[in-house]
């Protein structure tokens, strides 16, 4: 298993409860594959650097976590059907 970093962009309309079933899907992904989440980093509402699909703001957090590469993947392939995920990132976190 390897450690690595989700960053995420949701859209910044969204109700709390919608927003945050959406985070505890992918933590659930993870603990569900035998990982671990390590830290949730919730940034909150912020301006995009540019406009995406019509969107000028979103809601960012970043998951630190430990999981295998089946997590990662799945994750991806939610975030891919999601409507509310504007982007999303997990990259392997090499400084630990």
């Amino acid at each position: 298993m390897k450690k690595y970093e989700g960053a995420f962009i949701l859209v910044s309309n969204l109700e709390e409860d919608v927003r945050n079933a959406e985070i505890e899907k992918v933590k659930n992904i993870i603990t569900e594959r035998k990982g671990t989440v390590e830290k949730v980093n919730e940034w909150g509402q912020r301006r995009l650097a540019y406009e995406i699909d019509k969107k000028r703001e979103g809601y960012y957090v970043f998951i630190d976590f430990t999981a295998g590469k089946d997590a990662v993947d799945e994750i991806n392939r939610i975030c891919k059907i999601s409507d509310n995920f504007i982007r999303h990132m997990i990259v392997v976190d090499e400084s630990k």
